[in-house]
C-alpha cells in the first residue's frame, strides 16, 4: 500500500482527486497508475482502471489470473467491475468508500455468484493514511 500511496500523491501533480493503485503478480508490482481523469479528461482514467490496462499489455493477456489489484479507494463499480473483467484473484483497498464502494460498503461485486467471476477482498489497508490524502485534498478545494 505504500506504493500505491506514493503512486497516488502523483494526481496532485495535475489536480486529480489522488487514488492510486498497482497490479500485483507474484510478490512483484508490474503495473502502477494514479488517477489522470482530469489530465486527460476522461471519466473512465481511475487509477485501478489504468492499472489493469498496463498489466494487460505488460502480460499480453486481458486476463490477469493470479493479480492482486491495489488500491487507496474502495474501487468504484466501474473499477470493480474492472477487476472483475481482468479476472484478479484478489482486490485490497485502503480507505473505505461509503458513497461509491463496490467491493463492500454500497455492493460486493466481486463476490457475486451470478456473475462469470469472483475475487477476494480485503479492505481497510493503511485506511487512516489513505483517507486523509483524500480529507486534505478535498479540504483544500472548499
Amino acid at each position: 500500500m505504500e506504493h500505491a500511496l506514493a503512486e497516488a500523491r502523483k494526481a496532485l501533480d495535475h489536480d486529480d482527486v489522488p487514488i492510486g493503485a498497482l497490479v500485483v503478480i507474484d510478490g512483484e508490482i508490474v503495473a502502477a497508475a494514479h488517477n489522470e481523469r482530469e489530465l486527460r479528461n476522461d471519466p473512465t482514467a481511475h487509477a485501478e482502471v489504468l492499472a489493469l490496462r498496463i498489466a494487460a499489455q505488460i502480460t499480453g493477456s486481458s486476463h490477469l489470473v493470479g493479480a492482486t489489484l491495489v488500491s487507496t479507494l474502495e474501487p468504484c463499480p466501474m473499477c470493480a467491475g474492472a477487476a472483475l473483467m481482468a479476472r484478479v484473484d484478489r482486490v485490497v483497498f485502503g480507505a473505505e468508500d461509503p458513497k461509491a464502494g463496490s467491493t463492500g460498503s454500497l455492493y460486493n461485486i466481486g463476490a457475486d455468484p451470478r456473475l462469470n467471476h469472483e475475487y477476494a477482498v480485503q479492505g481497510r489497508v493503511h485506511a487512516a493514511e489513505c483517507g486523509q490524502l483524500l480529507t486534505d485534498f478535498f479540504a483544500a478545494r472548499r
